[in-house]
């Protein structure tokens, strides 16, 4: 599936331990970036400023300034910013200090975090729709050496599907405070872990399609490190953790450019059809599991998933949504009664 540039110097050991030391850090840098209100603010204003500063003075000649490279860092950022303004933005009485509303109560306010996750996925499916068209057989295109086939439609297929089965939206939350967890994170309790692996093995396969080069890093480590941050220390912030760990990995990449490009720690595909063809297969099956029983939850729940929460009844969404403050916009009893008895179950 990869090989190592041994040619300069690599080994499975330094391969690998690249690997953790990038996963690891990019675990480490989401923990800094969403446990408190400064940390954030260091991470998304002052820390890309700073190298915006850079990258258009001493790094010029080094760093990419073209309109598409720093398109996706900004955007990246751009994404994080927001979603710290839904976690912690509320308007007070100058009087009272009362609080009148919360960013994280208005609808409209709720809608970003799935459009910029869908805008995100189309591009990709584009590219890899792209890419599929023009048969190319280990030629070099935009910089990366790709290989055309079936494997691009199955996964560009896969990617609207996962588009498809965002659901739930308005049923976003923000983590209550507690003295073990204070980072007031954006829940998505409706996002099940079904989901999010979907993605992630359909984001793979689009990384080792279109950007085989660098699918070891930004395929591999950068997909795994939010994965495992919200099945354990930040359950049901996923998206916030997949915004904050690219958007540090979008910027580590336009500063340092050749890390992954060239030298000792570049890792490159084996460009081996049936591995291409296997792992968007893969993403393609799951997702439409995904999908068909997206499906079989709306015919026997009878509700709409982009008005309302489609997988209340299942242990994980009751889990979550114990973790997060009361929403405004729960309007069935019976699921805050179990949302209730969950938690004082498992207190």
């Amino acid at each position: 599936m990869f090989t190592f540039n041994y040619s300069e110097g690599a080994t499975i050991f330094s391969a690998w331990g690249m690997w953790f030391i990038v996963f690891a850090a990019l675990f480490l840098f989401n923990e800094f970036s969403r446990r408190s209100k400064t940390g954030a603010f260091i991470s998304f204003i002052i820390l890309p400023t700073v190298l915006s500063i850079l990258w258009f003075t001493v790094l010029k000649e080094k760093t990419y300034t073209d309109w598409f490279h720093l398109a996706k860092v900004y955007s990246a950022t751009a994404g994080c910013i927001g979603f710290w303004f839904i976690r912690h933005y509320k308007k007070k009485d100058k009087n009272t200090g009362e609080v009148l509303w919360r960013l994280s109560e208005k609808k409209v306010a709720l809608i970003f975090p799935p459009l910029i996750l869908a805008i995100n996925i189309i591009e990709a499916v584009t590219r890899d729709f792209q890419v599929g068209s023009l048969g190319l057989m280990k030629d070099l295109f935009e910089g990366e050496i790709m290989m055309s086939g079936p494997w691009n439609y199955m996964n560009g297929i896969a990617g609207i599907l996962n588009i498809i089965t965002i659901t739930g939206w308005f049923g976003i939350v923000i983590r209550k405070k507690t003295e073990n967890d204070k980072s007031m994170d954006m829940l998505w309790p409706d996002m099940m872990w079904f989901w999010i692996v979907a993605y992630d093995i359909w984001n793979f396969a689009y990384t080792y399609n279109c950007l085989p080069g660098h699918a070891w890093y930004c395929g591999f480590a950068l997909l795994l490190a939010p994965t495992l941050c919200a099945f354990t220390l930040g359950k049901g912030a996923w998206l916030q953790h997949r915004a904050h760990t690219l958007a540090i990995w979008c910027m580590f990449a336009q500063t340092f450019p050749h890390f992954q490009d060239q030298g000792k720690y570049q890792v490159m595909s084996t460009y081996n059809p049936k591995i291409y063809f296997i792992v968007s297969f893969l993403a393609l099956v799951v997702n439409i599991a995904v999908f068909a029983y997206m499906i079989y939850k709306i015919v026997t729940t009878k509700r709409n998933p982009y008005l309302k929460e489609l997988y209340t009844d299942l242990p994980r969404y009751q889990e979550i949504k114990s973790l997060g403050e009361p929403s405004i916009f729960d309007s069935e009893t019976s699921s805050t009664k179990s949302n209730k008895q969950y938690s004082e179950t498992y207190k």
